[in-house]
């Protein structure tokens, strides 16, 4: 009983899961009990993670230059992005999502030609999740990359947005990957440019943005960034702004190699994990929820398992941890 109220729990709020059960499982099981049941069981999987992530890091292994990778023929990609649900008592808080993934080639329709061409595509998604610092984060993907096999893969990529702290946890664990800043935020630091510099909605904006989205594409970022540098000299109302927008271009300009990415069949956008952080957030941010953060804490191990289709193995794992009852009373 106790394995089903905790599937349903994580998929559904407390009271779909105890309709679900009475309904489709004939469980007679009071919305109090899931909860209950749901963070018992749920501060076993927690240290049960906690214990996967300090056991990986303290065999740590990293590529150094020169060094070969392993010989299967499989391609690994990541990605990491932020989502909210709100802490009772802290408000809107930050929670980590990262993802780890195959890249396989696919046919897919071109936009531009209406060919089919072949493409990278992301499979065999799997997820980790830490509401707070980048840190304890860190350590969890790490330990999410080793299960994953990282470094025997042929070759790896990751791909995410430019903020700063997914790419400094990138230098510290993944730093042998191709680096890939997503395609679509790229765009919209242009069309923000492009905004900036001749108003929102104008046809010059819109030409302007069309003109500079195929060097772009094209690899050509150092380029974007001076024409920017030099749209903020001509612009001096919105100067400052606009040299953000280049600075933002030049910094990560080693990132947006977009043509070359997908011609070696890589992909370029980050949605397999900006989907993961909405599937997280359809949890634990529907009309009215109100979380305390032990009790976030305890649920989302199971929401990660549920999402990327583990539950029964992570459910096994907390199972045979030490009793629950030792557990809480050290939480």
């Amino acid at each position: 009983m106790a394995q089903k109220a905790i599937k349903y729990s994580a998929k559904l709020s407390y009271a779909e899961a105890t309709e679900a059960l009475q309904e489709l499982a004939q469980i007679e099981i009071s919305e109090n009990s899931v909860w209950r049941l749901t963070q018992e069981w749920g501060e076993a999987l927690k240290k049960v993670e906690e214990k996967e992530a300090e056991q990986a890091n303290a065999t740590i292994e990293q590529l150094v230059p020169g060094q070969v990778r392993g010989k299967s023929d499989q391609r690994l990609g990541a990605s990491m992005d932020g989502s909210m649900i709100y802490i009772r008592g802290e408000e809107w808080k930050e929670l980590k999502c990262g993802c780890f993934f195959e890249v396989e080639w696919t046919f897919a329709l071109d936009p531009e030609t209406k060919e089919t061409i072949e493409i990278g595509h992301a499979s065999d998604t799997s997820y980790v999740s830490h509401l707070g610092g980048p840190e304890p984060f860190g350590r969890k993907l790490w330990a999410e990359a080793k299960r994953r096999h990282w470094h025997a893969a042929a070759d790896t990529q990751v791909v995410a947005d430019g903020a700063a702290w997914i790419w400094n946890l990138v230098a510290d664990y993944l730093y042998d990957a191709r680096q890939v800043v997503d395609w679509y935020h790229a765009t919209e630091h242009l069309g923000l440019a492009a905004k900036l510099a001749f108003g929102e909605g104008t046809p010059q904006a819109a030409g302007w943005f069309k003109q500079q989205e195929t060097p772009l594409f094209q690899g050509h970022a150092s380029e974007i960034a001076l024409t920017i540098t030099q749209l903020a000299e001509e612009k001096p109302a919105e100067r400052e702004n606009l040299l953000q927008q280049a600075g933002y271009f030049d910094h990560h300009k080693h990132r947006m190699d977009y043509l070359e990415m997908r011609t070696d069949g890589w992909v370029i956008g980050s949605g397999m994990v900006e989907s993961g952080g909405k599937r997280f957030k359809d949890r634990f941010t529907k009309a009215g929820m109100r979380w305390s953060r032990t009790g976030a804490e305890r649920l989302l191990p199971f929401r990660g398992a549920v999402m990327c289709k583990r539950f029964d193995e992570r459910w096994i794992a907390a199972y045979n941890s030490p009793p629950n009852w030792m557990l809480l009373a050290n939480s």
